[in-house]
């Protein structure tokens, strides 16, 4: 059966023939008049060459291109995309792997199937549909998804009410699509963390900031350290794991606190080196009295869409501005921008003016980004969503 057609105007076919995998609206120049949201389509240069295959959708991203051949987007292609991205998880040593049962397995344009993300939890894989094409498509997803995993997961949980533009349109509701587990406490580098896939954010923990994680938890020997925007509560974990002598974290969400108070708890019992604060956190970073000399700044993004670029840009200078201010001599900050719209170089700018507001001397030790489990296509760079410095404070 052959797809329906989408035609190009006149010169917009050159980011697709560069393997962009976006085709904007108002690049089209005709398509079919019985074109639905979520249909699959063949996409046409205006001389009728044929440049991809893709999922149509309304919207400033009209198609979002699953293959540049002319595939058939049937069991076998979902198979074959699902095989070559835990191929790519198991060498990097995140499959099977008796410390760490936490991972992206499909991170969207990164494994050239934009519009779906896939994170793994222990035997539960909870899936998020960022087009409609992906979401009516997840039956036949999670039958392939199965036969790939080869009895790694047993569970699978759509949490795509809160992703999709149009949802009025399509009725879903987050729910198990296989099986169903009460069990959603997974690991990370040996520690545990209790997954709120049901109602939390992203799919229920931010698999991104594993490395940093990581990063945090060598540099936190003996400091005190204050995790702002706190959320799950990680970054807290891994610092007390690391040694820190004492570990507040901060969230405005009494939910947020929760979780974290429990997620300190699970790994650490009645160490009484940790305290939760609700409260928002610019707030408590004006007003609180304590000395501190380790920050972590992860807040939520600030810019959803170009138009919000500069709001955002004032509000993290604000936040650096403020921490830096008030760190101690020789203090170390960990500051986060998960805005796809703010750019390393918009984010490097903010918090140098930060700096420079705060009169004091700052080096810059690390320059972060998300880990290999959330790759980027180079021919899509607006995958690189995550950035991060780590910055020293005399």
């Amino acid at each position: 059966m052959s797809n329906k057609q989408v035609i190009l105007r006149r010169g917009k076919d050159e980011s697709l023939r560069r393997f962009h995998p976006w085709v904007f609206s108002g690049a089209i120049n005709q398509m079919d008049n019985d074109i639905e949201e979520g249909d699959t389509v063949s996409v046409f240069s205006h001389d009728m060459q044929q440049l991809g295959v893709g999922h149509y959708q309304d919207g400033s991203i009209a198609v979002r291109i699953l293959s540049f051949e002319n595939d058939e987007i049937d069991a076998n292609f979902w198979r074959k995309r699902l095989s070559a991205a835990l191929d790519v998880r198991i060498k990097l040593g995140l499959v099977d792997n008796e410390h760490n049962n936490t991972y992206r397995l499909v991170h969207g344009e990164g494994d050239f199937l934009p519009g779906l993300i896939i994170d793994i939890y222990g035997n539960t894989a909870v899936m998020q549909a960022h087009s409609i094409g992906m979401y009516r498509s997840r039956k036949m997803i999670c039958e392939a998804l199965l036969d790939v995993m080869a009895g790694r997961v047993v569970n699978i949980y759509d949490k795509s009410e809160g992703t999709l533009q149009y949802k009025m349109r399509v009725g879903e509701e987050n729910d198990f699509l296989v099986g169903k587990s009460d069990d959603n406490v997974a690991m990370e580098n040996g520690l545990l963390f209790k997954i709120d896939w049901l109602h939390g954010q992203k799919t229920g923990f931010f698999v991104d900031q594993r490395d940093n994680r990581m990063l945090v938890e060598r540099y936190a020997k003996g400091r005190r350290v204050l995790n702002l925007f706190c959320y799950t509560g990680a970054f807290s974990v891994y610092a007390m794991r690391g040694g820190a002598e004492s570990v507040h974290s901060v969230d405005s969400s009494a939910k947020a606190i929760s979780l974290a108070e429990s997620n300190v708890a699970m790994n650490f019992p009645n160490d009484s080196r940790h305290q939760a604060f609700c409260e928002d956190a610019f707030k408590y970073l004006e007003q609180s009295t304590a000395n501190y000399d380790f920050m972590i700044l992860d807040p939520p993004a600030f810019a959803k869409h170009r138009g919000a670029i500069h709001n955002a840009l004032k509000g993290y200078i604000r936040l650096n501005a403020k921490a830096i201010e008030k760190i101690e001599k020789g203090g170390i900050i960990f500051t986060f921008s998960c805005s796809q719209a703010i750019t390393k170089e918009h984010f490097r700018q903010a918090v140098f003016t930060a700096a420079a507001q705060a009169k004091r001397r700052v080096r810059i030790l690390y320059q972060l980004h998300q880990p290999a489990d959330h790759p980027i296509s180079i021919y899509h760079p607006e995958g690189e969503y995550l950035k991060g410095l780590v910055i020293a404070v005399e």
